[in-house]
């Protein structure tokens, strides 16, 4: 089990390459590259399952060399060798305007590699599977209420999601490992979940649990905080930029801090539990123990009972009736985005950064939710005269979580894509 959050790859990039490790660090330039370039068009198309997007703007050869001042020879050779690999695949040759033979665009290879991300939430469970040109090659979702559950029966449920997911793929497909995003505190420096308060787990070893079962067989399983995926899977999308505050409202509320495209985990992978910050000291007992917490204010199932709804209903319905001019749901949705403004102005002006981004329920909700937050950070934040902080909605697509974590997976393929070579001559 790898904890996400753990650096070794992220060391190897910064680290001068030694002769001994030289075309492994250049392969994984040249594969970065190719991914990277394609990652904006298979962001944009994953949400729906079967549908993908490669860049229309995929490198060449020339283009790689240029990028990343190797020799062209170099370049094809190592080329090659991730064609070779099911890494990368060719697009027909196209015609430019520069003299000498056409460009032969590279592409990240569909269906041949596959990243499973998985989640676990308060009201559902599920498992999807990307490829490395973002195409989602399965997805399967449970709908239920897991508040206060035994995490061994819900993660054998997820498991047989695996199973299903893992069955449903191409037959070429070679698993990569799977990650999993939690709602809680996901100590990334030994691995167990310690904490998830909706959840009612509390030092859970969830890798063990899962290696129990056959569907989980031979994977690789790392964790991570659902919050800190779903950003990673905004980065990808590309349409926040590169430094943010990534917001993912459910019935909990958690918080990533995305800085320069890396999302900022804290010394232990505990950073951002926006939901737990206090907005009243006075405030009703949360499901952590203490009092007044953002949560019960803005999560959902504080809105639900605040616009007088059973917190069993989707978030659709609360947005249904302040449409239709229920009173009552729309004082809701409002309260809910004066506390999130009161706390995200707290956030903006302790990490700096001047994006908001609004995921999760928080996403369908925004028209409701963003004035009221937009006013508070204004009335709050101390350099708001200078750097406006601006609030939009996140582009990272439905089950961003599991995306993310499916992407962390691949992105783990392309450090060390040397792995993924064929032995044989």
């Amino acid at each position: 089990m790898t904890p996400t959050g753990s650096t070794p790859a992220a060391a190897r990039r910064r680290a001068p390459a030694r002769q001994g490790s030289l075309r492994e660090h250049n392969l994984a330039l040249v594969l970065r590259h190719v991914l990277d370039a394609a990652a904006p068009a298979a962001a944009a198309a994953s949400g729906a399952e079967g549908e993908g997007g490669l860049a229309t703007s995929a490198p060449s050869r020339a283009d790689v060399a240029t990028a990343t001042g190797l020799t062209r020879g170099s370049v094809s050779a190592l080329v090659d060798l991730l064609i070779g690999a099911r890494l990368v695949a060719e697009l027909p040759p196209v015609v430019t305007a520069r003299a000498g033979r056409p460009a032969v665009p590279l592409v990240p290879a569909e269906g041949t590699v596959a990243g499973l991300g998985a989640e676990v939430n308060v009201d559902y469970i599920g498992v999807r599977a990307l490829d490395l040109a973002g195409r989602v090659l399965a997805h399967r979702t449970t709908a239920g209420d897991f508040r206060h559950s035994d995490p061994a029966r819900v993660l054998g449920l997820l498991a047989g999601l695996v199973g299903e997911v893992r069955a449903a793929l191409p037959a070429e497909a070679r698993v990569a490992g799977m990650c999993l995003a939690l709602p809680g505190l996901v100590d990334r420096v030994t691995g167990p979940l310690r904490l998830a308060p909706n959840l009612g787990w509390r030092d859970v070893d969830v890798v063990a649990l899962l290696a129990a079962h056959p569907e989980v067989d031979g994977l690789s399983v790392r964790l991570a905080n659902e919050a800190n995926l779903a950003a990673r899977a905004e980065v990808r999308a590309g349409a926040a930029g590169d430094s943010f505050l990534y917001v993912s409202g459910e019935v909990g509320i958690g918080a990533a801090v995305v800085l320069d495209g890396e999302v900022f985990a804290g010394r232990h992978g505990w950073s951002g539990e926006l939901g737990h910050t206090v907005v009243d000291q006075q405030g009703p007992r949360c499901t952590c123990g203490a009092r007044g917490c953002l949560e019960q204010y803005a999560g959902k199932d504080a809105m639900l009972r605040a616009a007088g709804r059973d917190v069993e209903e989707p978030v659709d319905t609360l947005l249904d009736a302040a449409a239709a001019g229920d009173e009552r749901a729309a004082r809701a949705l409002r309260s809910a985005g004066d506390a999130l403004g009161v706390a995200l102005a707290n956030f903006v002006n302790l990490v700096d950064v001047d994006h908001v981004v609004l995921g999760g329920i928080y996403a369908p909700l925004a028209p409701w939710l963003t004035d009221a937050v937009v006013a508070q950070l204004r009335s709050r934040v101390l350099a708001a005269p200078w750097a406006d902080a601006g609030v939009g909605v996140a582009s990272g697509g439905p089950y961003a979580a599991m995306t993310g974590a499916a992407v962390v997976v691949l992105r783990a393929v392309a450090d060390d894509p040397a792995d993924w070579l064929d032995p044989t001559p």
